[in-house]
């Protein structure tokens, strides 16, 4: 089975980028070459599928830590730090 997971990991672009409905036309490719039983296909797109979903966050989070690092190198503001401003010109303008 572990096999059959590496060589789906090996079609197409990544399963970060497949959809399940490719995912399925995949293993049923599979199914009709005989290289994967009906019983063992739909524990094989689940476990397609999870690591698709997996592979898709562990992508969003690196994009989102090389766009953090990039708006940080452009020296542009985060929200926190908008919001933290906004809070201490209100507390300021409290006291007067």
């Amino acid at each position: 089975m572990k096999d059959l997971i590496n060589k789906g990991l090996a079609f197409g672009l990544g399963l970060a980028v497949v959809s399940k409905e490719q995912i399925e036309k995949f293993v049923d490719e599979m199914v009709k070459k005989g290289e994967v039983s009906s019983a063992e296909s739909k524990d094989l797109m689940r476990e397609l599928f999870e690591k698709g979903e997996a592979e898709k966050k562990e992508m969003n989070a690196r994009i989102r830590e090389q766009l953090e690092k990039f708006l940080k190198d452009l020296n542009i503001p985060t929200k926190a730090d908008l919001e933290r401003l906004e809070k201490r010109i209100q507390e300021l303008e409290n006291k007067q």
